[in-house]
């Protein structure tokens, strides 16, 4: 193989709708953090959350599967065709077989279960609508892209919360390496609903804070916690060299992947997050010093925020390389690690580091990225993310030609 490329990006995410108009907020430091306007909150002990706001499912999905789908899958399908157009890539004209899906989702179609739910209670079984049965479940996104897209290849979902997204692209990777031609990988979420926030309260991980600008502040001395995004980032994954035969844009290639899981905190064995970055770094065929980058995970939680830390100070040494945390914008979706894909892709293509936003006391030994974008050269990224319950994920992306050229 001669490697595996992104050739398409398609965002859905809450401080722009659409590739450039993402990329342009995140590097100007806009965050999309705000009070919730999707209900009302006032009896919830988290006020915040950073809302897709600008996003109206009839432009963009087709009429006929609005009422039958969940807004986390509006914002899929619509990101997921955003990719393809992107990529270059026409559906119709490929074999449906060659063609797979794969997306990350650990939430599920909250919005609409909560409103069948709700009918169930007040008016009766009656009322409940037949798509209930398909809309809330966890492959529902990758079933539709699948759908509307003619894609009868492997498809198939992961269920990891923040590590899911990367799992799904290193499942991507493997797909176009035993013979898919296209896969469209990913993942969104949406849960910004009662039921939805109530399951997040659940793990007393999100900042309680009421201030946007203070909210969500990881690797801060401040730091209470993270505030809930919504959205995501699909792509488009296909052999390297088919991507130059076709003549289309590389925005880099899925160089190393590894995923570990940590022990329950009880059994007294250490984090395992720096054993997953050691791995994926290696199966890149690189060294750690050759890694110019890391996009954190950044949980802003303060145990979580050391343990992060200690690993990259572990792999790279203190202030060894530079670390930021676009989702100081976004906020943390379930598949938020999708747009850190996103971000980082850009981010080779553009040589230059978004900024991380809010925090002003770092309390780690990390040469973390605040204030304002960095400008510096950018040949290898890694993208970090982890999942309530103790998943671990690091994704390696490299410059399209670095791999050759190193």
């Amino acid at each position: 193989m001669s490697g595996v490329a992104v050739t398409g990006i398609g965002v859905v995410a809450p401080n722009g709708l659409g590739a450039s108009a993402f990329w342009s907020a995140t590097l100007a430091g806009q965050s999309a953090i705000g009070p919730i306007s999707r209900f009302d909150a006032s009896d919830y002990p988290v006020r915040l959350a950073a809302e897709v706001r600008d996003f109206v499912a009839g432009e963009h999905v087709p009429s006929r599967l609005i009422p039958q789908t969940d807004h986390w899958t509006h914002m899929g399908l619509t990101a997921a065709a955003m990719a393809l157009d992107d990529g270059g890539v026409s559906p119709a004209e490929l074999p449906e077989y060659e063609m797979a899906v794969v997306t990350a989702s650990s939430s599920g179609g909250t919005e609409f279960g909560q409103r069948e739910i709700e009918r169930l209670w007040s008016k009766g079984p009656g009322w409940v609508g037949a798509y209930q049965s398909i809309a809330w479940f966890y492959a529902a996104t990758t079933g539709q892209i699948s759908i509307r897209h003619g894609m009868r290849g492997p498809c198939g979902v992961i269920a990891a919360e923040q590590a899911g997204s990367l799992d799904a692209l290193a499942q991507a990777r493997r797909l176009v390496e035993r013979g898919s031609r296209i896969v469209v990988s990913g993942g969104a979420d949406a849960s910004l609903c009662p039921y939805g926030l109530t399951a997040q309260l659940s793990t007393d991980r999100l900042s309680r804070v009421t201030e946007p600008s203070r909210a969500y502040l990881p690797f801060d001395a401040a730091a209470a916690g993270y505030v809930p995004g919504e959205g995501g980032a699909m792509f488009v994954v296909e052999d390297d060299a088919a991507a130059r035969a076709r003549g289309v844009h590389r925005y880099g290639v899925l160089a190393g992947h590894a995923a570990t899981f940590d022990p329950a905190p009880e059994r007294g064995r250490p984090p395992t997050l720096a054993r997953a970055i050691r791995r994926a770094v290696a199966e890149a065929g690189l060294t750690p010093g050759q890694v110019d980058a890391v996009f954190a995970d950044a949980a802003g939680v303060p145990d979580l925020d050391a343990a992060e830390a200690a690993a990259l100070v572990e792999v790279f040494g203190p202030h060894g390389v530079p670390v930021t945390a676009p989702k100081t914008m976004t906020g943390r979706a379930y598949a938020g690690a999708a747009i850190d894909v996103a971000a980082a892709l850009f981010a080779l293509r553009d040589q230059v580091l978004p900024p991380t936003v809010g925090v002003r006391d770092v309390a780690y030994q990390l040469d973390l990225v605040t204030g304002a974008a960095r400008p510096l050269p950018l040949r290898a990224v890694l993208v970090l993310a982890r999942g309530y319950g103790g998943f671990n994920s690091a994704l390696v992306l490299t410059a399209p030609d670095f791999l050759e050229e190193a």
